[in-house]
């Protein structure tokens, strides 16, 4: 279970990123990601990132890339915008979630409509 100061520092961590990916990081291959959900450890060194683009499951390879690339300039950004002592490692994960939703919401339609054929 998370500690109260895991997640603060995990919801700040996700707001800056985003804010990050919006308006100051150029790569093209970063358009459109949102970052879905921030994870910290107990000793606040690693956060474990997860991302989507989504409708754009096929970018997933070119998007982690592109953020491993970008790890360095955005850890450097989050510690110059949150006082810490030591600015965790980033650690990005792709994030099926929304996907999977997608996916759940078109099996109950397709049921709905099987039933009014019905």
């Amino acid at each position: 279970m998370a500690t109260i100061r895991q997640t603060r520092v995990a919801d700040r961590i996700r707001q800056e990123l985003s804010n990050l990916l919006l308006r100051q990081v150029k790569d093209p291959r970063l358009r459109l990601v949102t970052v879905t959900e921030v994870t910290i450890d107990r000793d606040l060194a690693y956060a474990n990132v997860y991302v989507n683009a989504m409708g754009e499951e096929a970018r997933q390879e070119e998007v982690l890339e592109a953020l491993n690339g970008a790890k360095g300039f955005l850890r450097s950004e989050i510690g110059s915008r949150i006082q810490l002592r030591r600015v965790p490692q980033l650690l990005f994960h792709w994030d099926p979630s929304l996907e999977h939703g997608e996916q759940i919401s078109r099996l109950l339609d397709s049921l709905a409509l099987s039933e009014e054929e019905e």
